[in-house]
């Protein structure tokens, strides 16, 4: 099997959001077990959550949740030209 390592590259914006949901579906809601039933799939989730906490210092910020909605509507509005609609109850898109 071929062990060419594969690199993928994200701005600031795209990891930063991808972080927290991948945060909240792992640790928050405990349904990674449930959406992902692979454990080598998991294996690497988890590696790549991993990777990107030791990256992003947005992650310890004290303004975490305002710097996280900035990130969602920067990344709206370069794929729809502005934002949608509103965030559902409790937070998350």
């Amino acid at each position: 099997m071929d062990e060419e390592a594969i690199t993928v590259r994200l701005t600031r914006d795209p990891a930063f959001v991808l972080s927290d949901w991948l945060c909240q579906v792992m640790f928050e809601s405990g349904d990674l077990d449930g959406i992902v039933r692979d454990r080598a799939v998991r294996s690497r989730i988890h590696a790549i959550s991993g990777t990107l906490d030791k990256t992003l210092s947005e992650i310890f910020a004290p303004d975490y949740g305002p710097r996280l909605g900035a990130a969602k509507e920067r990344l709206r509005a370069g794929m729809y030209g502005g934002a949608d609609e509103p965030a559902p109850p409790g937070g998350s898109d």
